[in-house]
């Protein structure tokens, strides 16, 4: 134990030092973005997000008493739904918080808490609440200038089996709106424990969604060799505090969903009162196991307490300083400091999830609460979420990482790097088994167990249609997504100079599917699995969710070319699978065009055979693909396929996962990317400034905040090669204020005022000569 405590003071040493070293070139002004509230909340759609770890809070007060949801990430049931933890009630006695004279309560940026204050007559009280960003342990501090008592209690909906409706409310689980029978959730176990109250939901060996998925898609000769992240996947935890005894149960409703509590109240009055929740998330077969694990937590919570929170409150510190950006730092709360801000709290709802197993899911990510405040026809439980919860949506997920590059956060961009590791062996399984080739198929809608998601398989498929196909309109031949988290990779490498040989077989698996599947259907069309180009024919293929049955997608070609180049200047490549991935870069075919009004435009294929949805994937080859843009060739070409295509203006928005403010500052367009903009980090709305959604996809949706995160980066910051393009497409009547990261472990800091470059700071400073001032270009 000295041994840990020794090496828990030194981390922190050397945590306050590395700040100490950030924070000179850096303002200390982060809290002038805290959401701060002067009145209690309606319902828990006004609540407000806390977290850290992998660990997330829903926190708000209503009609005196205060409340938050507990969720963790990779918390999935046996149907693959994320479930909430359950949900706190705490109330105090005197209670000031239900007349109050006085009311704040306030999300802390620069330490990742949120405090709640009180006063009625000469009683004032505190509550602060908090999140272990190392360990799995909630912190609830309560601190009076008189002695109080408090009750508090463990709310739980599945405190029995729940019968899933026939309705939407399967959208919340991999089944979606095709049930194969009646979706059954199952209950947890809840006891007293000394000191507090111990819940869990233990999935077993139980039938689950796997398993449904492994029958249909016919793979059930080869499921002992496939990853199965759900069976006997326990989660839970255990609320404990010193000055607390059992206070009995009791039932009741929230909302639509009803619930049964477990309480706890204060032994003794005391200006000071605390308790905290330990949590534990694991795979085993025994109970008992994870128990023992779980109580492990909660002992070395409640001794290290205080060294947790100094070390979290250096890890926010740190955090905030790695990377900013502060728009128009006066006047507060002008429309351009609100973008501004909602970009900062953005950033923090994806640092809760900064140690997760499992990626923040696009469609809520920790922070989701009960169904009506989103849709008043959804009358479920506050486990659900629209569009699944072990199915990854990789066209949504892609947005909310890109950003954390230029944020520097390159720790958090792990659970989504590991999400398609741990499932390599899966696709690479099917491949084989449906095609008899080599490479890994990654669909776009795919389970964290690396299959298709079963509703959109298909239950009711034709005779004879290929078994590795999912028979749906939107996602048929679309295999291209899981390139992003290849280059995404790959250019994490490139910013950090870190070895990345572990996520080398994905990608190469990724590439080896394109060259090895578009042969082989070659080859059951023809004689030839080239064209007379001896390139690949990319047929048939898809242009995001948009352009079906296409040939040779740009989006696509676009895709592999930039992932081959990226791979083969890797230091991390294994040298001698070089040869293999040249020639393959030289099969490769090249991009279509078209024109619109004698203005050439990049097609969005060669040719195809319906639109489907309403993406414009022609432009991908500006983003992600970097192809086209500020300081590269064919700028003029990327600007008229934003500007004349037909598609693309009919599609443009800046809703949910639209990504056309992005397009419009990789282009330079500087009153479209500030247009834009405006619109996409305005805020939610909701009480929370940054829970915007649903959109096309549920609240709060990340993959909005993620794509506005990206547009404002790349309208500061742009970098082509070894360039890096300052203000390439930033409006000049805007100050700004920021310090970003860019490849070669690079950090550009810059202050623009008054039309003017008031400073640069670029570290290593030999990376000066390679700045280009670009708020001049046309």
């Amino acid at each position: 134990m000295k041994i840990i405590k020794r090496m828990l003071f030194l981390v922190c040493m050397w945590s306050i030092g590395l700040c100490h070293l950030f924070a000179q070139n850096t303002p200390s002004n982060i809290d002038q973005y805290n959401v701060v509230w002067n009145s209690p909340s309606q319902h828990a759609g006004e609540s407000m997000p806390c977290g850290g770890g992998d660990i997330g809070l829903n926190v708000w007060v209503e009609k005196g008493d205060i409340f938050f949801y507990i969720a963790r990430s990779g918390t999935f049931d046996h149907n693959n739904a994320v479930l909430k933890l359950g949900r706190m009630r705490l109330t105090v006695s005197p209670n000031v918080f239900e007349n109050p004279k006085t009311f704040t309560q306030i999300l802390r940026l620069p330490s990742g808490d949120v405090i709640i204050e009180g006063s009625n007559g000469k009683i004032k009280t505190q509550v602060k609440i908090w999140v272990d960003v190392f360990h799995p342990n909630i912190y609830v501090e309560v601190n009076s200038n008189q002695s109080i008592s408090a009750k508090a209690q463990y709310e739980n909906w599945r405190y029995q089996d729940r019968l899933m409706s026939k309705g939407k409310e399967n959208n919340a689980n991999s089944y979606k709106w095709a049930p194969p029978h009646q979706v059954v959730t199952r209950k947890d176990s809840i006891r007293f424990a000394p000191k507090g109250i111990l819940f869990y939901h233990d999935n077993g060996d139980e039938i689950s969604a796997f398993d449904v998925a492994m029958k249909q898609q016919g793979l059930d000769s080869l499921k002992k060799q496939f990853y199965n992240p759900i069976k006997n996947l326990v989660f839970g935890g255990i609320i404990s505090g010193n000055n607390w005894q059992q206070d009995g149960t009791e039932q009741g409703k929230y909302r639509d969903t009803d619930f049964k509590a477990w309480k706890i109240k204060t032994i003794k009055s005391s200006r000071q009162q605390q308790f905290m929740i330990s949590l534990n998330t694991e795979t085993t077969n025994s109970v008992t196991d994870w128990e023992k694990h779980l109580l492990h937590t909660q002992t070395e919570g409640e001794k290290n307490m205080l060294v947790a929170q100094k070390a979290t409150q250096n890890w926010w510190k740190e955090f905030w300083n790695k990377s900013f950006i502060h728009i128009t730092p006066d006047p507060k709360n002008s429309k351009s400091w609100e973008l501004s801000r909602n970009y900062q709290v953005f950033r923090y709802q994806l640092a809760c999830n900064n140690f997760g197993q499992y990626p923040t899911k696009f469609n809520g990510g920790l922070f989701t609460v009960d169904p009506y405040y989103t849709d008043t026809t959804m009358k479920f439980t506050p486990d659900f979420r629209n569009w699944g919860g072990g199915t990854h949506t990789a066209q949504n997920q892609r947005l909310v990482y890109w950003g954390l590059l230029k944020t520097g956060d390159f720790e958090a961009m792990k659970p989504q790097f590991d999400f398609y590791k741990r499932i390599l062996l899966n696709a690479e399984l099917r491949t084989k088994y449906y095609w008899g080739h080599q490479g890994a198929s990654f669909t776009e809608q795919i389970e964290n167990f690396g299959l298709p998601n079963p509703a959109e398989y298909g239950w009711k498929r034709p005779a004879g249609y290929d078994k590795g196909m999912e028979y749906n309109a939107w996602l048929e031949y679309e295999w291209d997504t899981a390139l992003e988290f290849c280059s995404m990779i790959l250019e994490m490498e490139r910013f950090t100079g870190k070895n990345i040989s572990e996520y080398i077989p994905l990608i190469e698996s990724c590439l080896r599917f394109f060259n090895e599947h578009y042969q082989y259907l070659a080859q059951k069309r023809g004689s030839k699995a080239l064209d007379g180009n001896k390139q690949l024919i990319i047929y048939p293929g898809s242009g995001a969710e948009t352009y079906k049955m296409a040939y040779n997608p740009s989006s696509t070609i676009a895709g592999l070319k930039t992932v081959l180049e990226q791979l083969l200047s890797s230091p991390s490549m294994v040298a001698e699978n070089k040869k293999t991935w040249e020639e393959m870069l030289l099969k490769i075919p090249p991009m279509s065009f078209r024109q619109f009004e004698n203005h050439v435009t990049i097609a969005p294929a060669k040719t195809w055979e319906r639109i489907n949805n309403v993406e414009s994937p022609q432009l991908y080859p500006v983003f992600p693909w970097n192809r086209y843009g500020v300081g590269k060739s064919g700028l003029d070409t990327a600007r008229n396929t934003y500007l004349y295509d037909t598609d693309v203006i009919k599609f443009r928005s800046h809703i949910g996962w639209k990504q056309d403010v992005i397009f419009a500052a990789r282009l330079g367009l500087r009153e479209e990317a500030q247009k834009l903009l405006s619109l996409k980090l305005q805020n939610a709305p909701r009480r929370f400034p940054t829970f915007w959604g649903p959109g096309y996809d549920w609240t709060p949706d990340h993959n909005w905040g993620g794509s506005g995160m990206i547009g404002l980066q790349e309208m500061l910051l742009q970098t082509t090669d070894q360039k890096i393009y300052l203000l390439p497409a930033w409006p000049k009547e805007w100050d700004v204020h920021f310090k970003l990261q860019a490849p070669y472990q690079t950090s550009v800091e810059v202050e623009w005022k008054n039309g003017k470059l008031e400073k640069l700071i670029v570290i290593p400073e030999s990376r000066r000569a390679d700045i280009v001032e670009a708020w001049d270009l046309k």
